[in-house]
């Protein structure tokens, strides 16, 4: 018998069975190995229910999902976004002093910088007022130094409008500046760069 004989869709090695080539041990051992190989493939292919077993999200789909439910409230009711207006993108750099949460409020500041939202002031949206502002800040930073990046101080930046989320993701960068100024508290010559993504609704 040899593997063109068998069904073998999970790849698993099948040798020669021959009795010329294969000792009785080996032959008993395959044997067992392609008997187990055949029981796991009928549970798993021919089970009615196998299309119906529950299905594990990827951690970075459950993060997302968790970011987008907002915060809750002092009732315990969980506040969202129901309903997005715009979006602001910026970048911050942090050239000396290698400082990420430095590099994480002008990224924030940049976002809104050069933006103007009198439609919540002046009760341009019926039924909602200044206070009903929402915003979800979404930053790309580095892996490395994401533990290094204070939440509590890049919320500040925000004036006004009640932060749901700060989610923080893989991204940014860490280049050189391509010099190291001792007098401006560098370590080295790195340049810490973070995107941020500031979603403004109600």
């Amino acid at each position: 018998m040899t593997t063109s004989s068998l069904s073998n869709p999970c790849k698993i090695p099948v040798f020669l069975l021959s009795p010329q080539n294969q000792s009785n041990k080996f032959n008993f051992k395959t044997q067992k190995l392609v008997q187990t190989h055949n029981k796991i493939k009928s549970l798993l292919i021919y089970n009615p229910n196998f299309n119906k077993l529950p299905r594990i999200s990827r951690p970075s789909k459950i993060k997302a999902a968790i970011a987008m439910e907002g915060a809750t409230d002092q009732s315990g009711k969980t506040e969202s976004m129901k309903n997005l207006l715009f979006v602001e993108m910026g970048v911050g750099y942090d050239q000396h002093g290698q400082d990420i949460t430095a590099a994480a409020m002008r990224a924030c500041r940049d976002a809104i910088s050069s933006n103007s939202i009198p439609a919540f002031r002046r009760g341009s949206i019926p039924g909602v007022s200044f206070e009903q502002m929402k915003l979800q800040i979404k930053l790309g930073v580095p892996r490395s130094l994401q533990q290094s990046l204070d939440i509590e101080k890049v919320k500040s930046v925000f004036p006004y409008g009640k932060i749901l989320d700060v989610e923080v993701v893989d991204g940014g960068l860490i280049c050189s500046s391509g010099v190291h100024v001792e007098e401006m508290g560098d370590k080295n010559d790195d340049c810490y760069i973070v995107n941020a993504a500031v979603y403004v609704g109600y």
